[in-house]
C-alpha cells in the first residue's frame, strides 16, 4: 500500500509559540553527494539544545567563576547563578518549597544517589519495564520485582499486593513517569498514593516526561524525582535529583571531596571529617555551573511556552506517525497496553522483511540515516527486559532489536512523512545502497559522507 503524504494542516513547520532549537536547519550529507535537512526522530535518547539555552549560557560564560566561597565579583555571581538554578528547577518539578534539589550528572547519576542513602534494610519495588537506570541502582538491597503489568490498574494492583506482602522496615517504590520504549504514561499519582498508605517512600524517573509534561509531584506525592537537562533541551552534562531531605541528609556523602565537608582535621595521620549539611554533602567537587544553569534556563522557557502548546504539537505528529506505521505491511508498533492509553511522541515498531530478506533493524536504521538523513533509534533502549517481553508478544523477528522514533520540539510533518515513504521503500525495495556489517552496526560501503570540519 502506498503512503500518500497529505497537507499537513500547519504540521508543515514548527509553530511560532514554540521554543526554538540549535541545530533546526543543519543539513546532513547522504551517500548519493546529496545534503538535506536532518529529520531528527531520537528525542528520546538526547534533545537538542534550546536556542534561548545557547543564549543564555553564552550570556554566563564572561561571568564564568568558580562557585561557593570565592570572594571575587564574578564567583560571587556564578554562585547566585548556581543557587538560584535550584529555585527554578524546584519549581519546574512542582515540588514543595522546602524539597532539596541535589545537582546530579544525569538521571542516572541522581538515581544512584537515592541507591546510595537508602537506609539498611530497605526494600526497593521496581516493575520489570523500567529503564536501567531505575532497574540497576538497588542491586546492594533486597529488590521485589512486579514484572510486566497487564495495564494501570494492574500495576497499581500490583504493587498494593506486594507492598502488603512486605517484610518490615523501609520501603522504596520506583516510578517511571513515561515509558522510554513506548511513551506510555504510568499511574504515577495511584501508584505514590498506594505506596503512601503502606508507608514506602517513592522515587520518579521523569527523564521521559521532564520534556513533555507538566509535572506536579508534591501534588501526586511523590517523595523525590530524578531528571536529566540532555532530555529537556539542555545538554551540558547536568541532571537533578528533587525532594525529601532525610535520607539523604542522614547518608554518607555520595562522593568524598571538597565542598561536601565542613571541617577536616588530621587525627594520628587520619583525616577525620565533619561532612557538610545538604545540599552541599552530596555535591562533591566544582560544580557544573554552566549545566545547572542551561537545565534552569529550559525549565523556564518550557514553562514559559505552555504546555498546551508542547503537547499538542507533539500528539498530532505521533498519531500521524502510528497512522502511517499501521498502514505499512510487517510493521508492528510495541506497546505495554490498549491503544487508549495516553502517551508521549515516542513509538517503538519492529519491520518484519526488507526487499527479499529478513529485516535486520540496525540495517534499517543505517539506511534511513544514509540514505534519507533520517535519525531514529535501533536497539533495546536501556530497557532490555521491557523490549524482550514486547517483542515477544509482538512476535518480532529479532528477539533483542527494535527501532524507535521519538518527537520533540524541533519535529515537523515532513520529518514524519520522509520517515514513512523511507520506510515504505525499504520494505518494498531493501536499501538502495551496499552495506557491510562491522562488529558494532551496519555502514555503508563505500561511506562518502564526509565529517564536520570541527572533526577534521
Amino acid at each position: 500500500m502506498l503512503i500518500e503524504t497529505h497537507s499537513a494542516g500547519g504540521l508543515d513547520r514548527v509553530p511560532d509559540r514554540l521554543p526554538r532549537v540549535v541545530g533546526a536547519d543543519l543539513k546532513v550529507p547522504l551517500v548519493t553527494g546529496r545534503r538535506v535537512p536532518y529529520a531528527n526522530l531520537d528525542y528520546a535518547a538526547s534533545t537538542p539544545c534550546l536556542t534561548e539555552v545557547h543564549r543564555a549560557v553564552d550570556r554566563l560564560l564572561p561571568w564564568y567563576s568558580s562557585v561557593h566561597r570565592g570572594a571575587g565579583f564574578p564567583s560571587q555571581t556564578s554562585t547566585r547563578t548556581y543557587e538560584r538554578a535550584r529555585d527554578a528547577v524546584r519549581r519546574f518539578v512542582g515540588a514543595a518549597p522546602d524539597a532539596t534539589v541535589l545537582f546530579t550528572r544525569n538521571t542516572t547519576d541522581a538515581l544512584n544517589l537515592v541507591g546510595r542513602a537508602l537506609p539498611e534494610g530497605t526494600t526497593v519495588f521496581r516493575f520489570a519495564t523500567d529503564h536501567h537506570a531505575a532497574l540497576l541502582p538497588w542491586r546492594g538491597s533486597r529488590v521485589c520485582g512486579l514484572g510486566v503489568p497487564a495495564g494501570p490498574a494492574d500495576a497499581v494492583r500490583l504493587l498494593a499486593k506486594a507492598l502488603g506482602d512486605a517484610p518490615q522496615g523501609p520501603k522504596l517504590v520506583v516510578i517511571s513517569g513515561a515509558s522510554n520504549v513506548t511513551g506510555e504514561l504510568w499511574p504515577v499519582a495511584e501508584l505514590a498514593e498506594v505506596a503512601a498508605g503502606h508507608g514506602a517512600r517513592t522515587v520518579l524517573d521523569a527523564a521521559q516526561l521532564a520534556a513533555h509534561r507538566p509535572m506536579d509531584v508534591a501534588g501526586w506525592g511523590v517523595d523525590w524525582v530524578a531528571l536529566s537537562g540532555h532530555k529537556m533541551y539542555a545538554p551540558f552534562g547536568s541532571g537533578a535529583l528533587v525532594g525529601a531531605a532525610d535520607w539523604l541528609a542522614d547518608a554518607a556523602p555520595y562522593l568524598a571531596g571538597g565542598g561536601a565537608t565542613a571541617r577536616v582535621t588530621e587525627v594520628a595521620d587520619q583525616a577525620s571529617v565533619t561532612w557538610a549539611g545538604l545540599p552541599h554533602r552530596h555535591e562533591a567537587g566544582s560544580p557544573n555551573l554552566v549545566g545547572a544553569h542551561a537545565m534552569a534556563v529550559a525549565c523556564d522557557t518550557l514553562t514559559t511556552a505552555g504546555w498546551d502548546a508542547i503537547t499538542g504539537h507533539e500528539q498530532a505528529l505521533a498519531a500521524r506517525l502510528r497512522e502511517g506505521l499501521a498502514r505499512i505491511p510487517g510493521i508492528r508498533i510495541l506497546r505495554l497496553w490498549d491503544d487508549e492509553r495516553p502517551g508521549l511522541g515516542v513509538v517503538s515498531f519492529s519491520i518484519a522483511r526488507i526487499g527479499d530478506d529478513t529485516a535486520d533493524q540496525r540495517l534499517v536504521a543505517s539506511a534511513l540515516s544514509a540514505e534519507h538523513g533520517i535519525g531514529i533509534r535501533d536497539g533495546a533502549f536501556c530497557a532490555h527486559p521491557a523490549v524482550r517481553a514486547l517483542l515477544a508478544e509482538a512476535g518480532g523477528h529479532d528477539p533483542d532489536r527494535a527501532l524507535r522514533a521519538s518527537i520533540g520540539l524541533g519535529t515537523t510533518a515532513e520529518h514524519i512523512d520522509r520517515l514513512l515513504v523511507a520506510l515504505q521503500d525499504l520494505v518494498r525495495h531493501g536499501p538502495r545502497w551496499t552495506y557491510g556489517p562491522p562488529a558494532d552496526g551496519w555502514a555503508p560501503v563505500p561511506d562518502p559522507r564526509t565529517l564536520p570540519e570541527f572533526l577534521h
